[in-house]
C-alpha cells in the first residue's frame, strides 16, 4: 500500500491507475496506509522536543499530537460526509463510496508524510510549506480514478481539494482554542 502512496506522489497519473487496478478496500487503506501514517504524525509532534524543550514541553507536545492527528482524522470523515451528500452519485453504489474515500486517504497521506516531515525537520519557515501545493495536483489526476461526468470534475476538484488542505488547519486552529481555554 505504501508503494501505491509513493507512486501517487511521483508519477500522480500512473499511480491512481494503480490505485484503480488494484481495487483495495477502504478499510484496508485506512488500516495499512492512512492509520499508521496518522500514528507517526503523533509520534513525530514530540521530536521538536529534542531541539526545544523549553517551548516544546511535554503538556504542550502531547496536545499538539493530539490536535494535529484529530485533525487530519476529523477531515477524512467530513469529507466523506460532506461530498458524499454533494454528490449523489458516491452514495448509490458501494465502489462508488470506497473510490471516494481511497481518494481522501490518498490525498491526505500526501499531507501527512509533510507534516510529519516539517515536524522532524523542525522549521518554523519551511519549503514543506510549498510542497502542500503540490497536493491539488496530486487531487487532479485523481478526477479519472473517481469516474465523474466530465461536467462536474472541475467543481468536485476544486470543492474537494480546498476541504482536504484547509480543514486540517481549520480544526487544528478551534481544538488548539479550545485547550487553551
Amino acid at each position: 500500500m505504501l508503494k501505491k502512496l509513493l507512486v501517487v506522489i511521483i508519477k500522480p497519473k500512473l499511480g491512481w491507475q494503480y490505485i484503480d487496478d488494484s481495487g483495495n478496500s477502504t478499510q484496508r487503506v485506512l488500516s495499512s496506509v492512512f492509520f499508521p501514517l496518522l500514528a507517526i504524525l503523533a509520534v513525530s509532534c514530540f521530536i521538536p522536543m529534542i531541539y526545544d524543550s523549553t517551548t516544546h514541553t511535554l503538556s504542550s507536545t502531547l496536545m499538539d499530537a493530539i490536535v494535529s492527528f484529530s485533525g487530519y482524522m476529523l477531515t477524512y470523515f467530513l469529507c466523506s460526509y460532506l461530498l458524499s451528500g454533494f454528490y449523489p452519485e458516491f452514495s448509490r453504489s458501494q465502489i462508488a463510496f470506497a473510490k471516494l474515500n481511497n481518494y481522501l486517504i490518498y490525498n491526505l497521506s500526501f499531507m501527512i508524510i509533510l507534516s510529519v516531515l516539517m515536524n522532524v525537520l523542525n522549521a518554523e519557515f519551511s519549503v514543506l510549506y510549498f510542497m502542500f501545493l503540490y497536493m491539488p495536483y496530486i487531487a487532479f489526476n485523481g478526477l479519472e480514478f473517481l469516474g465523474l461526468k466530465s461536467n462536474k470534475k472541475t467543481k468536485f476538484f476544486i470543492i474537494s481539494t480546498l476541504m482536504m488542505m484547509t480543514l486540517p488547519f481549520i480544526i487544528g486552529i478551534i481544538l488548539k482554542s479550545l485547550i487553551k481555554k
